[in-house]
């Protein structure tokens, strides 16, 4: 059984419409107008137990919206979700205890209260026995470096400390489920590393299911060999990063290293970047294998790369097409 079944997950919000000016607010007291918003339109997805996923699309691509209902905080107006076995809207205790939600843009500790005080405080919430606290506690100051944290009220740390406590915070019933919505925004590249190898590790010694969003590729490339893609709150790819590349981007990149290149190298493809005998061809998928040849035939090659783009060059080209275009 998966640990997340996803099939035709639909949200619509409704929203009232109206025209600026006096005149128009008074006519919205009569008689108001509404449209429909699809936030998330019909897709469906499995996830297996263990597994670490990359949910990925712009900013307002419905992936927030998503894991709200995957956490049950959402109905969804159709479709099927189950979690761990559960419909996660009937917020069930047994449901409930097995997963957990973190938000980069949210607070769940007290905010005027030392982390340990909400440690505590999550602890009676969860019922959890006082050596199963303990041990995750310590487990997770060790493992993220908050021993000089856990005594401060939360307002007095950094946003890079704060975040690492609140993920200690979410996780001290041990969920088997993780939903993290943008869990290193705003954070320095130490900070970001860390939380990476902390959740990594977590993973790895619980077998929990992740599903991480993040507009900073290097957390998806660090934790996920799988992504799914969602654009207009639809479902654009569900697959290997590298596949997302293969299927989005038209184009790779061959670093060639030879014996005093000549100085038009124009017949053999565009050049994107030049540094003595190194040269970098852009070309079209199709195209590679035979520059490629016709290189290694013309020239004293002492290396040859074929790349494809960088993962987030892939991204973002995906994001600037309209969604139509790519249904």
């Amino acid at each position: 059984m998966p640990a997340i079944h996803v099939d035709g997950l639909t949200k619509l919000y409704r929203v009232p419409v109206r025209q600026a000016g006096l005149r128009a607010s008074v006519r919205s007291l009569v008689k108001r107008r509404f449209r429909d918003v699809v936030a998330v339109d019909d897709i469906s997805f499995d996830i297996e137990p263990g597994e670490v996923v990359g949910f990925l699309g712009p900013n307002g691509a419905g992936k927030t919206t998503t894991l709200k209902m995957l956490s049950g905080l959402l109905h969804p107006d159709a479709g099927v979700v189950e979690v761990l076995g559960h419909t996660p809207s009937h917020r069930r205790r047994e449901f409930l205890s097995r997963i957990t939600l973190v938000m980069g843009n949210r607070n769940q500790l007290s905010w005027d209260l030392p982390a340990l005080d909400s440690f505590e405080l999550n602890k009676s919430i969860y019922r959890l026995e006082p050596e199963s606290f303990v041990e995750a506690r310590d487990e997770y100051v060790e493992l993220l470096g908050l021993e000089t944290l856990v005594d401060k009220p939360v307002r007095n740390l950094s946003l890079g400390e704060r975040m690492k406590v609140e993920i200690a915070g979410a996780l001290l019933h041990r969920p088997d489920v993780l939903f993290l919505d943008e869990p290193t925004i705003g954070l320095d590249v130490t900070a970001q590393r860390k939380l990476r190898e902390f959740v990594a590790e977590y993973s790895r010694r619980y077998g929990a299911t992740v599903m991480l969003t993040s507009h900073y590729m290097a957390d998806v490339v660090a934790l996920a060999k799988r992504v799914i893609v969602i654009h207009h709150g639809r479902l654009l790819y569900d697959g290997g990063l590298g596949g997302l590349a293969a299927r989005f981007a038209s184009s790779k990149k061959i670093t060639v290293t030879m014996a005093a290149p000549p100085a038009d190298l124009s017949p053999y493809g565009p050049v994107i970047a030049r540094e003595t005998d190194k040269v970098t061809f852009e070309v079209s998928r199709a195209e590679t294998s035979g520059l490629a040849a016709r290189l290694l035939r013309d020239f004293e090659v002492s290396d040859l790369t074929i790349e494809d783009p960088p993962i987030e060059d892939v991204i973002e080209r995906v994001f600037e097409e309209p969604g139509d275009d790519w249904a």
